[in-house]
C-alpha cells in the first residue's frame, strides 16, 4: 500500500470518527458545524483564488515587460552556483522564484517554484540534488520585504508593522545558510 492511500484511509478515518462523536456529544450543532467549516473553506478558496490571480498576473506583467529577464540576469550568478547544469529557461525561472521570495511574494513564487521543478525533473521518479536546494532555499527564503506579513501586522493594526523587517532578514538568513550548507554536505 503506497503512502498516499495510508494516508488517505488515516484522514477517511480521523473523518468518519469526528463526525461520529460531534452527532453523540451535540447532534443539534452537528450540521451547524459542517456547514460552517464548509463555509471557512470556501471563504479561504475564494481568498487564494485572489491573490494567486494577482500574483500570476503580476507574473505575466513582468514576462511581457521583459523583467523578468533583467531578474534572471540579476541572479543568475547565484542560479549559476547552486544549480548547476540547468538550462537557462530553468535559470530564468528560478531566478523569478528567488526575487519572488525575497519580496515577501509568496503568491507569486509558489507557481514558479512549480515551475521550476518541473522544468528540473529528471523523469527518474526522485528528487534530484537541483530539486532538493530549490526546495529548501524556497522554504526558507531570505526575505528582504516580508510583504505578507507586513499587510498582516497592519491589518491586525499594529501600530509599527514594519518593525518586523530586520528581525527577518536575520532569521531567513541564517535559516537559508543552514539549509544550503544542510543541502550541501548531505548530498555528498
Amino acid at each position: 500500500m503506497s503512502i498516499n492511500n495510508s494516508m488517505n484511509i488515516i484522514f477517511a478515518i480521523i473523518i468518519f470518527v469526528s463526525l461520529t462523536i460531534i452527532t453523540i456529544v451535540s447532534p443539534e450543532s452537528a450540521l451547524a458545524v459542517m456547514l460552517e467549516g464548509a463555509r471557512g473553506g470556501i471563504d479561504l478558496s475564494l481568498k487564494l483564488l485572489a491573490i494567486y490571480a494577482v500574483w500570476l498576473s503580476v507574473l505575466k506583467i513582468m514576462e511581457r515587460t521583459k523583467l523578468d529577464k533583467k531578474l534572471s540576469s540579476l541572479f543568475s550568478p547565484i542560479t549559476k552556483k547552486f544549480f548547476k547544469g540547468e538550462s537557462e529557461k530553468t535559470q530564468s525561472i528560478i531566478s523569478l522564484n528567488l526575487a519572488a521570495n525575497m519580496l515577501g511574494m509568496g503568491g507569486a513564487a509558489t507557481p514558479l517554484g512549480i515551475r521550476a521543478m518541473e522544468a528540473m525533473d529528471d523523469k527518474s521518479g526522485k528528487a534530484t540534488d537541483n530539486m532538493i536546494m530549490l526546495m529548501i532555499i524556497s522554504a526558507t527564503s531570505i526575505q528582504i520585504l516580508p510583504a505578507t506579513i507586513i499587510a498582516l501586522r497592519s491589518s491586525a493594526g499594529s501600530a509599527s508593522s514594519s518593525d518586523i523587517i530586520l528581525p527577518s532578514i536575520i532569521a531567513t538568513s541564517v535559516t537559508t545558510l543552514v539549509g544550503v550548507l544542510l543541502v550541501k554536505v548531505l548530498s555528498k
